[in-house]
């Protein structure tokens, strides 16, 4: 398992320091699996302010299209060959199918009938039921036969800074023939390296981080926690790897457990930091996909300005999808380390 990085240094004259020679460093880092690139820069503290969350959540209730009064009234229903009832619920939640699809099955599922839930709140409980009831939906469209039932994920924007249009906590919840670009070189690059080595790469990833420590945060039950080496988001990425599944739908009850534990801890570490928003995507192979393995990605989102509103998204990274990382994720890894003991 190779971990390569480019170093490289920048020289300028400071004239804050009588036109002192400064010298700044960055790395190109390249990912082990994919070769895809991200840039390690800039080293700035990581720490941000929170906004006013009141302000920000004050009235959006009262035009929610997920609140519990309009849910029912609100969303569309799926077509009665694949949801005879139209929408599934279980408890307060309800998925539904997504008002705005990008692929021929997709839906929203409600986290219940709360609006606003802080992100140091949601109890590993909470999330496990939700992850459970999407993987129920999963299952009806895989016992369907419908040609889309190959790849079962589920995507989690949450708050606005992450890309959420709606305060009301939600997945996006999707199966696909087609998948999403980044899975699917994930998938080819882990499918030739099982042909070339003779071993799976995630279970040969998870033993390097290990040894090394640098990288690696703890397990809980069969799922492996460690920072990104090449992450995608400005404050570093947090992966979990589940052993022994490789699709959605071989996830256990208890493995949803394990996974919201461990989210929980990563949430309450980046919140100490003023990081209040993320995306969450599970990446997933087709049923019998051996040569990969379910993990799922934790991408904390923020501002690079909040005054003015700036996202963590420019060019470098829309245009040319090439990402930038604030810290090295070592030393992201020591402030997420504590919360996993």
């Amino acid at each position: 398992m190779e971990f390569e990085a480019i170093r490289k240094e920048t020289m300028m004259l400071n004239p804050q320091e009588n036109m002192a020679e400064q010298r700044i460093p960055s790395e190109i880092r390249i990912d082990p699996l994919t070769g895809r690139t991200a840039r390690i820069c800039h080293f700035m503290k990581l720490q941000w302010e929170k906004p006013d969350f009141d302000a920000m959540v004050a009235g959006t209730d009262a035009w929610c299209p997920f609140c519990p009064e309009k849910v029912l009234d609100i969303t569309p229903c799926f077509p009665t060959d694949l949801v005879p009832e139209g929408r599934m619920q279980k408890d307060d939640m309800v998925i539904f199918p997504n008002i705005a699809p990008y692929d021929s099955i997709g839906a929203c599922a409600t986290f219940g009938a709360r609006h606003y839930i802080p992100m140091t709140e949601f109890e590993p409980a909470h999330m496990a039921a939700a992850f459970g009831f999407a993987q129920d939906f999963f299952q009806r469209v895989d016992a369907s036969g419908h040609p889309e039932a190959v790849y079962h994920i589920v995507n989690w924007n949450y708050m606005p800074p992450a890309g959420s249009s709606l305060i009301h906590p939600h997945l996006q919840v999707f199966s696909t023939s087609s998948a999403p670009n980044l899975m699917w070189a994930e998938l080819e690059a882990a499918r030739y390296y099982q042909e070339s080595e003779g071993t799976n790469f995630w279970e040969d990833l998870v033993a390097a981080e290990k040894q090394t420590g640098e990288r690696y945060l703890g397990r809980i039950g069969r799922t492996e926690w460690l920072t990104a080496f090449a992450p995608m988001g400005v404050a570093g990425d947090v992966l979990a790897v589940v052993e022994g599944a490789c699709s959605t739908l071989e996830l256990t009850e208890q493995d949803f457990l394990d996974i919201a534990a461990g989210l929980q801890k990563v949430m309450g570490a980046y919140d100490r930091m003023g990081v209040y928003s993320f995306n969450m995507n599970f990446f997933t192979g087709a049923q019998g996909d051996d040569h990969t393995r379910f993990h799922l990605l934790f991408s904390p989102r923020t501002f690079f300005n909040q005054a003015l509103g700036t996202p963590d998204i420019g060019a470098l990274r829309n245009l040319f999808n090439e990402t930038l990382c604030m810290a090295y994720p070592e030393e992201i890894n020591d402030l997420l380390k504590g919360a996993f003991g």
